[in-house]
């Protein structure tokens, strides 16, 4: 063999690996940063003016007006500049779908309706192209959620889908970008469906009202047996060795659903189907987060007298109801605001998870309060999944997802200038920027 030949391939295959970079696209060794003379918005108290926020150890070590820079930190100044906690989109399918036509791409069901064992963090492609996307409009970190609709499913049906998992949107593997494996139980609400579409035939079909009401009944009563299983088997299992009972994966998975250590994030939109699941789960006494929401602000008394928090939908889409007032979607929010009914935007895509911000920000024109709607994809979402502890403000201990911005973090024209994912300086290169740049700087036709 020819070692100079051999010598030369090793050579440039190390050119191109330090070339590349890592995954995260997270700047190395550097472990302490200072932002200094910037306007902070804690999300935890008053905006800070010309304050000082420092990084270290991937966590937030001091933030405030009279802070001590640490000798040896990298300095960031932030003159001119805004710093916010990372925003937080609570509902998506990132890393779960790539392509949503080209079926090998996609990885966010399972076969059968019943998968509580399906664990989103388990299918994750941390190399997906929608996380540099994504991370570019200032989004940090994300709830990934199997079954969670969308063209990517498809025909696919799952009453319990399986289990959202937080994740940051940086990282080698799986384990570096997690924040909770297991953040909520995934249940896509059983509906009264007279008409379906088929995508065999790509045509619908249609059934009379009492055999799908029928349907929809047969599934709720599937589900109470699940939870009833599941009590049995949390009862017994721990007592007794394998031999005494036999292991089930899917009940184990539920065991904490059923005693209340795991909500239940639960897609309905209808009014009718929120009533419903709403029953269900206070007769299960499971902790309930509702999805979707549509018509949550026909059930607002509800949903704030039974504390259940609502992830809405994106406002900039057609109403559910084609006699519903164009605006149905964008005045919503506002309502229930003024019914003290908790609630936090997600993007429910890929795609365009990017354009979160902006979903909030279209329903401040239509009666939100700005603080509500910046808190709503950031600190909002952090508490209803138990995640503020962690992520949501900007406080000394918490883990250091920050962005610096030139200005509102909602509005489409705000660059994000400097952006932390666990303390570390992360990249905004991506895909669409470099098609951009590459389509820009096209020779002139001749």
């Amino acid at each position: 063999m020819n070692t100079a030949f051999v010598t030369r391939v090793l050579v440039l295959c190390a050119t191109l690996f330090c070339a590349a970079g890592p995954a995260s696209a997270q700047a190395p060794s550097i472990t302490t940063y200072a932002i200094t003379h910037a306007k902070i918005f804690t999300l935890a108290g008053a905006p800070i003016e010309d304050g000082t926020l420092i990084i270290s150890d991937g966590k937030i070590d001091a933030v405030g007006t009279n802070v001590d820079v640490p000798a040896g930190a990298q300095m960031i100044d932030g003159k001119g500049l805004q710093v916010y906690p990372g925003l937080f989109d609570p509902v998506t399918q990132m890393g779960l779908s790539e392509i949503p036509a080209v079926s090998a791409t996609v990885d966010t069901t399972e076969s059968g309706m019943f998968n509580p064992d399906a664990v989103a963090a388990d299918a994750v492609l941390p190399s997906s192209e929608h996380i540099p996307v994504t991370r570019a409009a200032g989004i940090t970190e994300v709830l990934a959620v199997p079954a969670s609709g969308g063209f990517a499913s498809r025909s696919a049906t799952n009453l319990l889908g399986g289990q959202a998992s937080a994740i940051h949107l940086a990282g080698w593997t799986i384990n570096d970008m997690l924040i909770k494996k297991s953040a909520a139980m995934v249940l896509d609400w059983p509906k009264i469906e007279t008409q379906s579409f088929d995508f065999a035939t790509f045509s619908r079909k249609t059934k009379p009202y009492t055999e799908a009401k029928q349907e929809r009944d047969k599934h709720v009563d599937e589900l109470s047996d699940w939870m009833e299983n599941a009590r049995h088997y949390g009862q017994a299992w721990g007592h007794g060795g394998p031999a005494e009972y036999q292991r089930d994966l899917k009940l184990e998975a539920l065991v904490p659903v059923v005693r209340g250590e795991l909500p239940v994030l639960v897609f309905a939109d209808r009014a009718r189907d929120i009533r419903s699941a709403v029953e269900f789960c206070d007769k299960q006494k499971l902790k309930m987060i509702l999805a979707g929401g549509a018509e949550a602000y026909k059930v607002k008394e509800l949903l704030r007298s039974k504390n259940i928090p609502v992830i809405l939908g994106p406002t900039l889409t057609e109403p559910l109801e084609e006699d519903d007032t164009y605006d149905r979607l964008l005045t919503q929010p506002a309502e229930l605001a003024e019914a003290r009914v908790r609630f936090a935007f997600g993007s429910f895509d890929n795609s365009f998870a990017r354009r979160l911000g902006q979903q909030a920000a279209n329903a401040v024109a239509y009666g939100l309060p700005y603080e509500e709607a910046l808190k709503s994809v950031t600190l909002y979402p952090a508490q209803i999944f138990g995640l503020a502890d962690q992520i949501g403000t900007l406080e000394t201990g918490k883990v250091a997802n920050i962005i610096v911005t030139n200005g509102d973090p909602l509005e489409l024209t705000t660059d994000i200038r400097y952006l932390f994912i666990k303390g570390q300086l992360t990249s905004t290169e991506n895909k669409h920027k470099a098609l951009y740049e590459k389509y820009l700087n096209r020779p002139a036709a001749k």
